[in-house]
């Protein structure tokens, strides 16, 4: 048994091709005419308020126009219609956010404390026991034999 669905009557876009006889060699939904319409004054005001000469907003306002009008209606579709997209986009502009304040972080630079002076390794214990016990300045006592690696085995000299 085959179930029939509603999607033909989807297929068909309502498409406004032209006067009888003489068709566009383009197709645009109604709904593309009307948002483009709209798309058009409003980018028009815009490039008129910057100082541009009315010829060249009127060209490149349909350059933009067209441009604007297919992102918009890429998006917009028998099941998701231009006043559900209008809606969505309002509340998402609209909804409350999560105040994020840069103060207080976890780390700040103003706990570092600096120094003129570059911190000295303190001694070691036998080194200042050494120092403690010390013979006045003059020449270094003589070193003590080092062992020797033999094989991993540490055998004195």
């Amino acid at each position: 048994m085959r179930i029939r669905t509603d999607d033909e009557v989807y297929r068909v876009d309502a498409v406004w091709l032209g006067p009888p006889k003489a068709t566009f060699p383009w197709r645009a939904r109604y709904v593309a005419w009307g948002v483009g319409t709209v798309v058009f004054l409003f980018v028009l005001t815009v490039f008129r308020q910057m100082g541009i000469s009315l010829f060249w907003a009127i060209a490149w306002g349909l350059v933009v126009t067209i441009g604007i009008t297919m992102i918009i209606c890429a998006r917009i579709s028998h099941e998701r219609p231009l006043g559900a997209v209008l809606t969505m986009w309002i509340r998402e502009l609209t909804a409350p956010r999560e105040v994020v304040t840069g103060r207080g972080g976890a780390v700040s630079a103003s706990a570092i404390r600096v120094h003129t002076q570059r911190p000295r390794r303190k001694p070691r214990r036998r080194d200042r026991d050494a120092l403690d016990s010390a013979a006045p300045p003059g020449p270094h006592p003589p070193r003590q034999a080092r062992p020797m690696e033999v094989g991993g085995v540490w055998t004195p000299r």
